[in-house]
C-alpha cells in the first residue's frame, strides 16, 4: 500500500525541482496527478510519471492566475473524480531590489506568484475538499526566508513570510472541514530557481561551501522535500496542522554564532 494509494493530487511547479521531484514520489505513492507549471517542462514530468507506471495529466498554467488554478482543480474532479491533495510549489525569486531600490511593480509579481498564488489553491482547491465532505491536504511551499533575514531577497520573503502565515489563517479558517494546511519551509536546496548558484559553485570548484551555514554542511536535493510534502500530503501526517516545517538541515536552529569546534569550551 502507498501512502497516497487512491488519493488524486494537484501540484503546481512541477516542471522541474521540487515539484518534479514530489510528483514522482507521489506518483509513486499511489496518487493520480494534475501537474501544472509555466514550463513545457511539466509535459516531461508527466512522461517520466507515465514511465514509471503512474497516472499524471500536465498542463501549461501561471499559478498565480485564478483562472488557471480553478482550472487544474476542475480538471482533477473531471478526470478522477475528485481532490484529496494540494501541493501549491510554484515560485520565483522575483525583485532583487534592496529596501531602498526596489519596483513596485516587480515587488507586486512578486507576490501575486508566490502568495497569491497558493492563496488561490487554498480557495479552489480548499472548497472542492469541503464540498466532497473527506477531508484533505494542502501544502505550501514557503520558505526559511519566510522566517529570518538573510536567506533571499526582499520580496522574495516577505512572500514567503505570507505563505507561513497563510497557511496558518487557511487551516483556522477551515476548522470542522478535515482539510489541514500545512507549509515546507526549504533551505537552499538544488532547483530551477537555484541553478545559477550552483552552477557558479561549480564553475569556481566551491560546490564545498554550497549550505555550510547549517549543521549539516550541505545543501538539500529535491527529492529530501518531495519526502517531507509526502509526509504532510499523507494520513501519516492526519494531526499535522497550520504548521510551518522547515527542511533546511537545521539552519533555523540557531541565530547566528560563533562556532566552536566538537570538544572545546569557553570559560
Amino acid at each position: 500500500m502507498g501512502a497516497l494509494d487512491g488519493k488524486v493530487a494537484i501540484i503546481t511547479g512541477a516542471g522541474s525541482g521540487i515539484g518534479r521531484a514530489s510528483a514522482l514520489r507521489f506518483a509513486a505513492e499511489g496518487a493520480k496527478l494534475v501537474i501544472g507549471d509555466k514550463s513545457a517542462a511539466v509535459h516531461e514530468t508527466a512522461q517520466m510519471v507515465k514511465d514509471a507506471g503512474g497516472e499524471a495529466i500536465a498542463m501549461e498554467i501561471d499559478a498565480g492566475v485564478e483562472a488557471d488554478v480553478a482550472a487544474m482543480v476542475a480538471t482533477a474532479k473531471e478526470s478522477f473524480g475528485g481532490l484529496d491533495v494540494a501541493f501549491a510549489n510554484a515560485g520565483i525569486i522575483g525583485d532583487m531590489g534592496g529596501i531602498f531600490d526596489f519596483d513596485p511593480a516587480a515587488w507586486a509579481e512578486t507576490l501575486r506568484v508566490n502568495l497569491i498564488g497558493p492563496a488561490l489553491m487554498v480557495k479552489h482547491a480548499g472548497k472542492a475538499m469541503v464540498d466532497q465532505g473527506r477531508g484533505g491536504a494542502i501544502v505550501l511551499t514557503a520558505s526559511v526566508a519566510g522566517i529570518n533575514s538573510g536567506a533571499g531577497p526582499g520580496a522574495y520573503s516577505a512572500s514567503k513570510a505570507g505563505v507561513i502565515n497563510l497557511a496558518k489563517v487557511a487551516a483556522q479558517q477551515l476548522t470542522g472541514s478535515g482539510v489541514r494546511v500545512n507549509a515546507i519551509c526549504p533551505g537552499l536546496t538544488e532547483t530551477g530557481m537555484t541553478k545559477p548558484t550552483f552552477d557558479y559553485a561549480r564553475a569556481k570548484e566551491v560546490t564545498h561551501k554550497l549550505g555550510q551555514l547549517n549543521p549539516l554542511k550541505r545543501a538539500a536535493q529535491p527529492e529530501e522535500l518531495a519526502n517531507v510534502a509526502l509526509f504532510l500530503a499523507s494520513d501519516q501526517a492526519s494531526y499535522v496542522n497550520g504548521q510551518a516545517i522547515a527542511v533546511d538541515g537545521g539552519l533555523t536552529s540557531s541565530h547566528p554564532v560563533t562556532r566552536q569546534l566538537l570538544g572545546q569550551t569557553s570559560h
